[in-house]
């Protein structure tokens, strides 16, 4: 058995408690907020496998995870299949518009949603979350209202430590930590 190495404050763990889905940004949140673009037009991202894993481990804890992105690409919509997730939405105009229309379809209020984003359009978002996280490097107006701003920075992490936060408030962090021990070969967790 391991005890977990990581430890949260307590106030911050119980913004948490309630959470059932954490809604994601992804440039500047999942990735870095580079765009890397080809002669051709073909848009390239950089994904952290410390970010994809930490997802998968929240849909095993019951806390279904959310992407909500501004842009859409070939690079996002497989990133976002790989890891099997079934709620996004891409090219989101008005992300407002778009999280109420999902967390109706789930039967869920904002009081059990967290959010992470890193820029103005996240805002709205961030706002009316239970729990709202920002990357170390997001915009000062995003980090002025979010509940936690990370260490790690967007692309090598951030969403990593918004996932173990919310893992650990639900109680599930120490016995997925140690599920892990067991095996790592399951098939809802070989590919991160």
């Amino acid at each position: 058995m391991l005890s977990p190495a990581l430890h949260f404050a307590p106030d911050l763990l119980l913004r948490a408690q309630a959470v059932r889905a954490a809604i994601f940004d992804v440039d500047g949140v999942l990735t870095d907020g580079r765009i890397y673009l080809s002669e051709r037009g073909e848009e390239f991202k950089a994904f952290s496998t410390l970010d994809g894993h930490g997802l998968k481990l929240l849909a095993r804890a019951g806390i279904v995870p959310i992407i909500i992105s501004g842009r859409d690409s070939a690079a996002l919509r497989k990133r976002v299949a790989d890891l099997g997730i079934t709620h996004a939405s891409y090219g989101a105009q008005d992300k407002l518009v778009v999280a109420e229309r999902l967390l109706a379809a789930l039967k869920l209020a904002w009081t059990q949603v967290a959010a992470m984003g890193d820029d103005w359009p996240d805002l709205p978002l961030l706002k009316r979350a239970a729990f709202s996280c920002a990357p170390a490097q997001a915009h000062a107006e995003v980090r002025a209202v979010c509940t936690h701003v990370t260490e790690a920075r967007a692309g090598y992490g951030a969403a990593r430590e918004c996932c173990d936060i919310l893992l650990a408030a639900s109680g599930r962090y120490a016995d997925l930590l140690n599920e892990s021990m067991l095996t790592l070969d399951t098939s809802s967790m070989a590919q991160a």
